[in-house]
């Protein structure tokens, strides 16, 4: 595996990072950039003509990741040559968000193939029930296949994501690579490094991935008071407030982000289901556990790929850690570098929502908020 790395920002235009000559070799080529710049086809068309028989995929992001380094509004090309193994590309539209579970389905199944290794979803951010995408990606691959991957992001605006298929990105499109041969090692991570406060509350009504009632009162109400001036700056400000969701039965929990709020029936929209019945507890930022939870993530790529060396390593962090670590953010990214080593070549973006096994060699895939997820890739 070999791989080249571009960058795009409108001061300088287009900038190659290194050069393995992999223009004619390249079969898989990333873009994760800024919404607007991603949906001009002219960056798409520069990705194809540098390597034409590749396949072109991509989202918009909160900010991309090359190397130790974090970049906004600009795009992170990676050209990836892989010497051993076959890729299949597979791609939905999304109607409505009540599809979620059926495209996940319809994905998995047109990948679910002879030699399959893993799957990498790259999702739309905003308009989808990510808890539900997962369910039907498991229920099809039963268990088989390691699933990964991340929902599109748009800064902190949540205005539109769009997703990249060899064309201009495009709203409502949900990607899945599937990676083929014997040849491929693939290992995943994803760990947060939030602290949860206060009372356990009740979930006493919700729907999907809205909520509207905890402990019987109007959730954004109860949010609200949490927030105190924070709340004048809703969405956005949730970010640094998720909720913890206890799994039921286990011992287990899920960190759910707030995608929007209605102020006319005081419901909150999530990036995953935050079933009736079960409990959460609000939960802040601690920098330095943010920076340890990277780490832990990295550390549990490795292991779940026998403690090889990757050759190429696809970072999805969420857009709230982004903006707890601030001007500090790269220190999350150095910390995943002295796990992985040197001869990484390291990609990924800020996220509305990632998805990653809870532990190493599971093969469930489950929607996270909040947390470092990487996958890594060697041949061998």
């Amino acid at each position: 595996m070999k791989i080249e790395q571009h960058i795009y920002s409108n001061e300088k235009g287009w900038n190659k990072k290194n050069d393995n000559n992999l223009g004619d070799k390249a079969q898989l080529v990333f873009l994760f950039g800024n919404k607007d710049l991603l949906k001009d086809q002219l960056h798409v068309d520069y990705a194809k003509k540098a390597y034409p028989v590749a396949q072109i995929v991509g989202c918009s992001t909160a900010g991309e990741i090359c190397q130790e380094e974090v970049f906004n509004d600009e795009i992170v090309c990676t050209a990836v040559w892989l010497e051993k193994t076959s890729i299949e590309i597979a791609s939905e539209k999304l109607e409505k968000v009540d599809d979620s579970f059926s495209v996940g389905q319809k994905l998995a199944a047109k990948l679910d193939k002879e030699q399959l290794v893993h799957i990498m979803v790259l999702s739309e951010g905003l308009n989808i029930n990510g808890s539900e995408l997962t369910k039907g990606l498991n229920m099809q691959m039963n268990n088989r296949v390691s699933i990964t991957g991340g929902l599109a992001a748009d800064q902190a605006n949540f205005g539109e994501t769009v997703v990249v298929n060899n064309q201009a990105g495009q709203k409502n499109l949900v990607l899945a690579i599937g990676f083929y041969g014997e040849h491929l090692q693939v290992g995943y991570g994803s760990m947060g490094g939030w602290d949860s406060f206060g009372v356990d509350r009740e979930v006493t009504k919700s729907v999907g991935n809205v909520l509207y009632e905890l402990d019987g009162q109007p959730a954004l109400e109860l949010y609200k008071k949490y927030l105190g001036h924070h709340a004048a700056a809703l969405p956005s400000s949730a970010l640094l407030f998720p909720l913890s969701l206890l799994i039921k039965n286990t011992d287990t929990s899920l960190v759910r982000t707030v995608l929007a709020v209605n102020e006319k029936d005081g419901s909150m929209t999530f990036a995953g289901d935050i079933p009736q019945g079960q409990f959460v507890r609000l939960m802040k930022a601690n920098f330095e556990q943010l920076v340890e939870g990277a780490n832990g993530a990295a550390e549990m790529s490795k292991i779940s790929m026998q403690n090889s060396d990757p050759d190429l390593a696809i970072l999805i962090s969420c857009v709230g850690r982004k903006l707890v670590l601030k001007q500090r953010v790269e220190e999350e990214l150095e910390t995943v570098r002295e796990v992985l080593g040197s001869m990484a070549a390291i990609t990924g973006f800020y996220s509305y929502g990632e998805i990653s096994p809870l532990k190493p060699f599971e093969q469930h895939c489950e929607l996270h908020n909040q947390t470092m997820t990487i996958t890594v890739f060697k041949e061998v």
